[in-house]
């Protein structure tokens, strides 16, 4: 009882135990969640009758992006599908623009909401409407500013509805560009996939994208929809994930012809504001789900606190040459892990920027957090 006494009251080693308890909840978490995106099975192989798909995309006064990326989605290399496209209540010129795309191609089906009468938060209301006029069971979901890596999206992504599979997570991610920012949001982008991804092929999935997500219709209509988190803005890709996704349920594909592009933000302030947006749905998560990730988050930042608090107090060269030991087993575990998920993911890259942004993020990711706690109003997307 002494010497636990004596230890609590030594800021050197308890500075020290915690910054080791942080480490080993990060290195748990990069080499049991992260790895499994890095070196895990791809499960695309191109089916020999594959099954009748429904893309299914919302647009609401995107008529720049429809024009540049429906024309792949029309020509998918699939034997059988259909495009439907829910205008949500546009006020540019979508209406006409797709019109004339569904005057050329027969498999597209445009659904025009012409009031502006949702009882649901976001966009929750179009999709649903668009689910609910699929004519097949197995619906791909995308966004209007995404484009397809190729023509062999649709058949990747239908890959994984094998064994009695109901929901497929595939990456979505965003269109380089030069700029810093860019970067901010590709390495962001590439770790929640780590994160999320990683979680689901190890058998606890908690979410999806919308912009590259498929499910059975017969699943969204035995969950009841977004009936249970209607009011909530955002969250009909990851709240929607969070509630029906099982280990023996979901599948994860990582192919390239399996990926989405999008544009990402060009500002800062567009950029936070979209991140808050994502962020503020985790706190309806399931609670294993916040426990886990909130560990993550916690340890993330408190590892640079501690090891910050252990510095400044460091007395004994054994403790200090072991933190700079664990530091150099951090730092390599999550530049090799980033160095192999890039290359899987199309990012190739961004591990050079690994321990400056991990440094960024585990500061900013806070600020994210808190800022949703004083203001949540989120918009249509």
């Amino acid at each position: 009882m002494l010497e636990f006494v004596e230890f609590i009251l030594n800021p050197e080693k308890l500075s020290f135990s915690f910054f080791v308890l942080f480490t080993l909840v990060l290195l748990f978490h990069y080499w049991w969640f992260f790895s499994r995106v890095a070196w895990g099975k791809d499960r695309f192989n191109r089916a020999d009758n594959p099954q009748p798909v429904s893309v299914v995309i919302c647009a609401k006064n995107e008529y720049e992006n429809l024009k540049k990326n429906m024309p792949l989605i029309l020509d998918q290399d699939y034997p059988s599908y259909e495009v439907i496209l829910v205008n949500d209540f546009s006020e540019d010129d979508s209406y006409f623009l797709l019109k004339s795309f569904e005057e050329k191609h027969p498999h597209f089906k445009v659904v025009n909401l012409r009031e502006n009468v949702n009882f649901f938060a976001g966009k929750k209301l179009a999709l649903a409407v668009g689910i609910k006029s699929a004519r097949h069971d197995t619906v791909v979901l995308t966004d209007a500013d995404c484009r397809p890596s190729g023509r062999y999206w649709l058949q990747a992504m239908s890959a994984g509805f094998t064994g009695g599979k109901e929901l497929v997570l595939a990456y979505g991610g965003y269109r380089k560009e030069p700029g810093l920012l860019n970067r901010i949001i590709c390495y962001d982008t590439v770790t929640i996939a780590m994160q999320y991804l990683g979680a689901a092929m190890a058998g606890a999935p908690y979410m999806g994208v919308g912009r590259n997500l498929a499910y059975k219709r017969s699943l969204f209509f035995k969950a009841g929809g977004f009936a249970s988190h209607y009011q909530i803005n955002s969250g009909d890709d990851d709240l929607f994930v969070n509630k029906v996704a099982k280990s023996k349920n979901t599948a994860v594909i990582l192919s390239v012809e399996s990926f989405t592009w999008s544009e990402a933000k060009k500002s800062f302030v567009s950029w936070f504001k979209q991140k808050k947006r994502h962020m503020s749905t985790g706190a309806y998560y399931k609670k294993r789900d916040k426990f886990r990730l909130g560990l993550f988050a916690f340890s993330h930042t408190f590892f640079y606190l501690a090891l910050a608090a252990f510095l400044v107090l460091a007395n004994h060269p054994e403790l200090l040459y072991a933190a700079l030991g664990l530091i150099f087993l951090k730092v390599v575990s999550l530049g090799v892990l980033h160095y192999y998920v890039g290359k899987r993911l199309d990012e190739k890259k961004l591990f050079l920027y690994s321990p400056i942004f991990d440094v960024i993020f585990a500061f900013l990711n806070p600020v994210f957090a808190i800022s949703n706690l004083f203001f949540r109003k989120n918009k249509w997307k």
